[in-house]
């Protein structure tokens, strides 16, 4: 009688941005739900050392554990501030650093029964197949976005490609991309029929957008009834499809404490419900220092309490004399515990990039989003909050300008169409927590995926 193997779960990160976090999250429930499975989660040191410390101060499981893959920077590494440099010459070491990483657990822990990884990293697949386990993608924004390099071929067939694309077809929609007919051509991602196509970056998702097919199953950060109409097309294209998500609510990790009591000066504002400005973008890049010019020159003008999430690097851009003269109703400060600051009753409008994990976390908190996309898949986002499930706006010319902010601050607190984006909200709020819920649509896909985790087939 041959024994079976002990499951053990390979899960490769992408170390960038919010990407490790989500997977994060769903590694910890996975691990929560079968003791008896070994989790070996790979990334880079930085990112392992972000990320690890909330999983230690939310209770460390005794079968997740962390390793290192090499970040591909040389020693010494000084950054030249092109934020794609880090993620490039990750790329670079690749698949090399995982395989190495991977083949030294091996030896420690036993063979691997799963791979578990970011959609991004494509290369598991062949991985896997060379181990005859299967390969599983966690997609860890919206499916609509997925959409986009799934379809990249299509997309690129009926448009064309290069810069005339989006010069001369800006407006056009794409309404022959199941789910898409709200999107135009301009809401693409860069690398997708416009941008540099052959970048390490937009090679990389083009092929993942082929890859997925061969995934036994492929996770999603969504939830049944956000985006019905593409995720039900890519179900009925993608083996076993799973809506998982919200994967921070489904897997809620202790959050992070509130070092600058952001939530405490919050308090102030509880009786007048609604009334306060958040504002937080990418840790991976802000607007354009005249933009945030721009943006505290509209705070200040609009009146209205503001909680501002802002780099202590960026803080030297605000115009001279801006933190005096906003003192008593404004806070700006480094970091924020995000989640808990958009389901604050006074929080009553969020100025966001339009990342995904941002986008979750606002309509959690039923608050409206001011919307300026700055790459990847924010105007995807961003499209999809203002003109489908109408949660929002996006700043008029996609440029931020004293009155800009000052008229959609205005719109969204005070006005009847800010009221109707928060009863809207509220409605995907509720929905978002259902599927997360005891028999939830998320919680049903969740157990399948556990199933394909632990058997390996």
């Amino acid at each position: 009688m041959v024994t079976p193997k002990k499951p053990h779960v390979a899960i490769f990160a992408f170390p960038f941005g919010t990407h490790a976090a989500p997977l994060l999250s769903l590694s910890h429930r996975l691990a929560a739900n079968a003791a008896d499975a070994s989790f070996s989660f790979f990334s880079t040191p930085k990112s392992n050392g972000s990320i690890s410390s909330i999983v230690a101060a939310s209770g460390p499981l005794p079968n997740l554990k962390f390793y290192d893959v090499s970040d591909g920077l040389p020693e010494n590494y000084v950054p030249l501030g092109n934020p794609l440099e880090a993620i490039e010459r990750f790329l670079k070491a690749t698949p090399g650093n995982f395989a190495e990483a991977l083949e030294a657990v091996v030896k420690e822990i036993g063979e691997v029964t799963c791979v578990l990884t970011d959609s991004f990293l494509w290369f598991a697949a062949d991985m896997a197949e060379e181990r005859g386990v299967p390969w599983v993608p966690v997609w860890t924004s919206g499916s609509f976005s997925l959409a986009a390099h799934f379809y990249t071929e299509l997309l690129r067939r009926k448009l064309g490609t290069g810069p005339d694309v989006v010069a001369t077809r800006r407006d056009e929609p794409l309404d022959f991309v199941p789910g898409y007919s709200a999107m135009r051509v301009c809401d693409l991602p860069e690398g997708v029929v416009f941008g540099d196509l052959n970048s390490l970056f937009s090679s990389l998702l083009h092929r993942m957008g082929k890859q997925l097919t061969r995934g036994r199953a492929v996770a999603i950060n969504t939830f049944n009834g956000l985006d019905s109409t593409n995720l039900n097309d890519l179900k009925s294209k993608l083996p076993t499809c799973l809506p998982v998500g919200p994967l921070y609510l489904m897997s809620p990790l202790l959050q992070q404490t509130d070092p600058h009591a952001s939530l405490t000066w919050l308090d102030r504002f509880t009786h007048h419900p609604s009334s306060v400005t958040y504002i937080s973008f990418s840790s991976m890049m802000t607007p354009p220092p005249a933009e945030l010019v721009a943006l505290a020159e509209g705070l200040e003008a609009s009146g209205t309490p503001f909680l501002w999430s802002l780099p202590e690097k960026a803080r030297e851009m605000l115009p001279a004399g801006f933190l005096d003269r906003t003192a008593g109703r404004g806070l700006v400060v480094p970091w924020t515990p995000q989640p808990a600051v958009l389901c604050h009753v006074a929080v009553g409008a969020f100025v966001t990039h339009c990342g995904w994990n941002s986008l979750l976390e606002s309509i959690t908190g039923s608050v409206p989003m001011i919307c300026r996309p700055l790459f990847g898949d924010q105007m995807l986002n961003a499209r999809m909050v203002s003109h489908v499930w109408r949660i929002g706006m996006v700043v008029d010319g996609g440029v931020l300008t004293r009155d800009r902010v000052v008229g959609s601050i205005e719109l969204v607190l005070r006005k009847d169409e800010g009221k109707g984006m928060r009863e809207r909200a509220r409605a995907l709020s509720e929905m978002a927590k259902e599927a997360v819920g005891n028999g939830g649509s998320s919680v049903e896909s969740f157990n399948k995926l556990l199933e394909i985790i632990v058997s390996g087939r």
